[in-house]
């Protein structure tokens, strides 16, 4: 019923091969990028192996990002609703006392970031006895620099019996050897060709640094944007152009590193409830960011790195949805965008004088079907 009523019709190809293996116990090492519908490919088979009518932890998801926790627990908690599967998520930034009294309460599943994870561990608050499931998501995140060491320090804490789904868009070394270390003769699953920048259509226009947001007002003007997330490549930037949008007379958003958490939370929050359509962000607001009623993404800056790309316009076009990535290039960019193309293998095109919404406006039958998704009455407004 709770996967019904979030409107998953079928299972997408990470699905369709995670859920049945990882009901058989068995440990998983998945490849797969962002918006190929990951989180209910582990998050279905965690919470159909709980027994709700016992009262101790019995499975830990654990991601890199606090914004990730907030959107992996809101997944859980939806698909949960007819299971009394009590779910919990923690993360630093967020009052470590509240989260003692909470787990003091019934908690069956954790979502959580490395660090506080640890601390309610060592502190023997959180106890894992019985906690026989381990999910790590963006596993090349949390194997790095970052959080040197962590996650071997919680799986000591854990039964040796037990079960560790991993998911992972890159295979560093530290994830092969972490994987050879802990997984018992995982099954692997690689859907890394599946879904590079499906459904999405890649734009460029050649501009001056100086016409950038005249640009960006013309194409706010001409496009048909149910929501949009507008990329800088600094915090400061992302603010003195939210400013500049919202001068334009647009509701406007931004978010970026340097905000307290619980503002970030909050703008999170409001931003995927449909409440504005437009989000000014920086990397912070890459990966794994789920927004479905995002069909436009904007490189205001145009990035450097061939990754930073493709999760930038992963948010757009997520699996089963359409969606335009336009980039402002200027001239010292051309070099990136040559080298960003070649390396993804994907075709940037010259933006044309009109952009056929068939490429990213939803149709009518669609939008019905995506009634859920909060934002689909402003998109009936903007048409």
């Amino acid at each position: 019923m709770g996967i019904f009523e979030k409107g998953w019709e079928k299972p997408s190809p990470i699905q369709e091969a995670s859920i049945p293996i990882a009901l058989t116990g068995k440990d998983i090492l998945a490849r797969a990028k962002n918006g190929t519908g990951k989180t209910g490919a582990y998050s279905i088979p965690v919470l159909e192996q709980i027994d709700p009518s016992k009262d101790y932890i019995q499975a830990l998801i654990i991601v890199p990002t606090r914004e990730l926790a907030l959107q992996t627990s809101q997944i859980c908690i939806e698909l949960a609703k007819h299971l009394n599967v009590k779910v919990m998520v923690t993360t630093g930034g967020t009052n470590l006392r509240d989260d003692i009294m909470r787990i003091y309460q019934k908690v069956h599943l954790i979502i959580a970031t490395p660090g506080r994870i640890l601390d309610l561990m060592d502190k023997q608050v959180a106890n894992m006895d019985h906690c026989k499931i381990l999910v790590l998501d963006e596993a090349d995140k949390l194997l790095s620099q970052d959080f040197k060491g962590m996650l071997d320090h919680v799986i000591s804490i854990l039964p040796h019996e037990r079960q560790i789904l991993l998911y992972s868009a890159t295979f560093p070394l530290t994830v092969k050897n972490f994987m050879e270390k802990h997984l018992k003769d995982p099954y692997e699953i690689n859907l890394m060709e599946e879904l590079t920048l499906k459904g999405v259509t890649q734009y460029y226009a050649f501009v001056q640094e100086r016409q950038k947001v005249h640009c960006l007002n013309t194409l706010f003007s001409k496009l048909q944007i149910n929501q949009s997330i507008i990329f800088c490549n600094s915090t400061q930037r992302v603010e003195l152009l939210a400013k500049k949008i919202t001068e334009l007379g647009y509701c406007c958003y931004y978010i970026h590193a340097r905000m307290a958490q619980a503002h970030r939370n909050r703008v999170f929050h409001d931003f995927r409830s449909g409440l504005c359509r437009n989000l000014v962000c920086s990397d912070l607001f890459t990966r794994g960011i789920d927004v479905q009623a995002v069909n436009v993404v904007i490189n205001f800056d145009f990035p450097k790195m061939a990754e930073t790309y493709l999760h930038r316009i992963g948010r757009s076009g997520r699996y089963g949805h359409l969606g335009i990535a336009i980039n402002l290039i200027t001239y010292e960019d051309r070099y990136a965008l040559h080298r960003i193309e070649k390396e993804l293998g994907t075709e940037i095109k010259s933006i044309p004088k009109v952009i056929d919404p068939a490429l990213y406006v939803a149709r009518p039958e669609d939008m019905d079907r995506d009634n859920s998704t909060g934002a689909s009455e402003e998109n009936n407004v903007s048409k």
